[in-house]
């Protein structure tokens, strides 16, 4: 079984993918429907890790927006054609620096 570090990892993983394709701007972003695509999967197993993780380590970092993650993985995963490119947009622009933030500090304290 993977544990939280790998967790935590995974989610640092997906955001620096994500983050790759975001150089290239929201109007490449609104055009390119693989950069939409890869932006919704990466979102997904950043969901998908937090939801993992032990009770523990979201209990002791409630500054992080763990119920938001899953719940917006969820929308992706099963509300497809429901999906709002612009909160995507918004998250990846405004939330991920912070969350990228936060999990590198729970990582340095884990290790």
């Amino acid at each position: 079984m993977r544990d939280d570090r790998e967790k935590l990892q995974d989610i640092l993983e997906a955001i620096d993918r994500i983050n790759r394709y975001a150089l290239q701007g929201r109007p490449e972003f609104e055009r390119n429907e693989l950069i939409q695509v890869w932006f919704t999967q990466n979102l997904q197993i950043i969901g998908e890790a937090a939801r993992s993780l032990s009770a523990v380590i979201r209990n002791q970092h409630p500054e992080v927006p763990w119920t938001k993650m899953i719940g917006m993985r969820n929308i992706l995963a099963h509300n497809y054609f429901e999906i709002d490119l612009e909160i995507v947009w918004l998250v990846v622009e405004q939330e991920l620096p912070s969350l990228k933030e936060c999990i590198e500090v729970i990582l340095r304290a884990l290790n």
